[in-house]
């Protein structure tokens, strides 16, 4: 299985768990490995035969414009769900920062893998 890179793409949305945060928009910065075969679509040079990059980050974009959540792991879990229905992902790992969320870091976060890959191509 091939992986999909997508790196330090940034969002804002309204996100955290204090009121002031409730009023502003914040950035996030975002990385997403997606699992996919993508020989179909090199033997053919076809883009409808594997996962379309620009869409998948217009829906990350839209996705982040219409929703709004306290916790960070809650808009990962629910990217992570859409990603995957809306593109037949099989398997992704995301991570997901926010910068400037504590004072001492340059910014916080997390990464979580969903979906299985074969076997063979764990590593």
């Amino acid at each position: 299985m091939d992986r999909i890179l997508i790196e330090a793409l940034k969002v804002d949305t309204v996100i955290g768990v204090y009121d002031w945060e409730r009023t502003i928009q914040q950035s996030l910065s975002l990385d997403l490995t997606l699992a996919t075969d993508i020989r179909p679509a090199a033997a053919t040079d076809d883009l409808s035969l594997t996962l379309d990059y620009a869409a998948i980050c217009q829906r990350i974009q839209r996705f982040a414009d219409t929703h709004q959540f306290a916790l960070v792991e809650t808009f990962a879990e629910r990217l992570a769900d859409c990603l995957r229905s809306e593109f037949s992902i099989t398997w992704l790992r995301l991570r997901v920062r926010k910068p400037g969320a504590v004072p001492q870091a340059a910014s916080v976060g997390l990464e979580i893998t969903r979906g299985e890959l074969p076997e063979a191509t764990r590593t």
